[in-house]
C-alpha cells in the first residue's frame, strides 16, 4: 500500500449521506444499510481506506440495494478512517492500526447476524483495502460471490485458495494492481475449473477508479458505473438466480 495512489483524490467524508440508515451495531461495527429487510440476499461492501462514509460508496450501496439486496457496509476502523492531511500518521502507520486480518474477523458476526434475520445466499464486494478482506472471506465459504475492485495486498496465491464465484476489476493505470498481476489472477482462476471467475481490466482507469471519482468528470462517472454495472450482473448472476432456484423458496 506504499503507492499514492490508494490516496487518490480522497473523499469529503458525510457521516449522514445515503437514502439508508445507520445503526450502532450490526453484527458488531457501526453500520450503514440499505434496501429491504425482508430480502433473502444480501451484499457486504468493504470499504478502501477512507471507510464508510464516503459519499460514492453509499451512493453505490443504495444503488445495490434499488437491485432488491439488502446491503451492509460495516464501519471495520470504528471512527477512524485514514486522513490523508494527517502529516503525523502516515498511511503506513495508519495501516499497521488497521489490519485486514482483524477486519475478516470482525466480518463474520456480521455474516452470522445476516444469517440471523433470515438471509440465505451473501456476497461480499471490496474496494481496494477492502478487497483483501473479501478475498479471505471467499476461502472459508462464508460468501457466496466476490467482487475485487482494483485491490490492494491481494497475491496470486490468494486467488489459488478462492472457493467461491469471483470478480475482479482492474484498472489499467494500477501501481498496486497492475494489469500483469489481475493477468496471473486470471491464469489461476482459469486453472481452477470448480471456480466461476470473471476478469476484467478498465481502459484508461486509474485505482480507486471505481469509488473515487469526480462527479465532474463524465469519463469518469462512465466508468464508475460501468463497474458499477458488472459488480449488480455479477451478484444477479451469482446470488440473485440461485435464490430464485432453491427449491424451499
Amino acid at each position: 500500500m506504499a503507492s499514492s495512489q490508494c490516496c487518490d483524490n480522497p473523499p469529503a467524508l458525510t457521516p449522514a449521506g445515503g437514502e439508508g440508515k445507520l445503526v450502532d451495531s450490526f453484527g458488531g461495527p457501526k453500520t450503514y444499510l440499505a434496501g429491504s429487510d425482508e430480502s433473502k440476499a444480501a451484499v457486504i461492501l468493504i470499504s478502501d481506506v477512507f471507510g464508510f462514509e464516503a459519499p460514492n460508496l453509499r451512493k453505490i450501496a443504495d444503488r445495490i440495494a434499488s437491485s432488491g439486496y439488502f446491503v451492509v457496509v460495516p464501519d471495520f476502523f470504528h471512527g477512524d478512517a485514514y486522513v490523508p492531511e494527517n502529516a503525523e500518521r502516515s498511511l503506513k502507520m495508519w495501516s499497521k492500526s488497521h489490519p485486514t486480518e482483524r477486519a475478516f474477523g470482525e466480518a463474520k458476526p456480521v455474516i452470522a447476524a445476516l444469517k440471523d434475520k433470515g438471509v440465505c445466499f451473501i456476497g461480499a464486494a471490496g474496494y481496494c483495502w477492502g478487497a483483501k478482506v473479501v478475498v479471505e472471506l471467499s476461502k472459508v465459504n462464508l460468501i457466496q460471490a466476490a467482487v475485487l475492485l482494483h485491490p490492494t495486498f491481494v497475491t496470486v496465491n490468494d486467488m489459488e485458495e478462492v472457493r467461491c464465484p469471483i470478480s475482479v476489476l482492474g484498472a489499467e493505470i494500477d501501481k498496486i494492481s497492475p494489469p500483469e498481476l489481475v493477468k496471473q489472477f486470471e491464469k489461476v482462476l482459469s486453472a481452477n475449473s470448480g471456480v466461476v471467475h470473471f476478469v476484467k481490466i478498465f481502459p484508461g482507469a486509474r485505482h480507486g477508479w471505481s469509488v473515487r471519482y469526480r462527479h465532474d468528470d463524465v469519463f469518469a462517472v462512465k466508468r464508475a458505473e460501468e463497474a458499477l454495472a458488472d459488480m449488480i450482473g455479477w451478484f444477479n448472476k451469482n446470488l440473485k438466480l440461485t435464490l430464485k432456484l432453491k427449491p424451499s423458496l
